[in-house]
């Protein structure tokens, strides 16, 4: 069986399994915690054990194929303009959440930081299919999003998420095929 698995070093890392609370992981996936040998913390690892899906001993990049060009995901970079609550932690987890979800990833952590005293908020969703962030500079009206996914999961979604949370008068989404290849 493949698997994908967090692993870190470091100080306050705080207890990983906790990040898992509440998680429902997309069908014929499994998230168990297991004991590092070498952190000596548990941390959370990801199992995919649905048949019907990409993810196999044969496929084990993820890779995707779109009109003929395979790569590793879709890249989003996301500048939301003229936002609103953007310097609003429940808002801003709620909707990378739902971005989460939407997206039909799957959520192993998030971290959010706040800072003083213009409130902006700096964070990140780390997915077993790669990860999605946020800087925002609510006294600008302005966020930048990065919103990378692998595999069978759909970004695009995720635009609306956000434009609909941070009430944006716009936003501007470049898209970059990570490792693009035509082989």
């Amino acid at each position: 069986m493949a698997k994908i698995s967090l692993t870190g070093v470091g100080q306050n890392l705080g207890n990983p399994s906790k990040s898992l609370e509440g998680v429902k992981p997309s069908s014929g996936a499994r998230l168990k915690v297991v004991k590092s040998k070498s952190a000596k913390l548990d941390w959370p690892e990801y199992h995919e054990t649905n048949p019907q899906s990409s993810f196999s001993d044969e496929n084990k990049d993820h890779f995707i194929e779109r009109n003929g060009i395979k790569f590793a995901g879709s890249h989003l970079i996301l500048d939301v303009w003229g936002g609103k609550n953007l310097d609003n932690l429940q808002i801003v987890e709620q909707a990378m959440r739902d971005a989460v979800t939407v997206s039909g990833a799957t959520l192993l952590h998030i971290h959010l930081h706040h800072f003083t005293p213009n409130g902006g908020i700096s964070g990140v969703a780390v997915l077993a299919e790669s990860h999605i962030s946020i800087h925002s500079w609510p006294e600008r009206g302005y966020a930048a999003l990065d919103v990378f996914m692998c595999g069978e999961a759909t970004p695009h979604k995720a635009i609306k998420v956000f434009k609909d949370a941070f009430a944006a008068e716009r936003i501007v989404v470049n898209e970059q095929m990570r490792g693009a290849t035509t082989e």
